[in-house]
């Protein structure tokens, strides 16, 4: 009696119920553009938007906020709303 129809339908079967699990596809981000001011930028990015290697300044012994959204072009349309220079425009917690 030969096994292997059975087996590759075995592993057929593992492969068609893995792709079924596969992570759904993730809304595209937005087109980068100029804000008016943070509270706009906030409207699209909830904590701010960073370039590529930007990090919160932060004095005292606060901690810096991570939850940004890194995209250098929008960044680089939004500059005058980084105004400490770190390198992350209208950081928020």
């Amino acid at each position: 009696m030969r096994k292997e129809p059975v087996q590759i339908f075995i592993a057929s079967l593992a492969a068609l119920s893995l792709i079924g699990l596969a992570a759904p596809a993730q809304a595209a981000p937005p087109k980068p553009k100029r804000y008016a001011n943070c509270t706009a930028l906030h409207n699209v990015y909830t904590h701010g938007v960073a370039k590529k290697g930007g990090r919160d300044k932060v004095k005292g012994t606060s901690k810096p906020v991570t939850t940004f959204t890194v995209s250098t072009a929008t960044y680089n349309l939004n500059t005058t709303l980084d105004r400490d220079k770190d390198g992350v425009a209208c950081e928020k917690r």
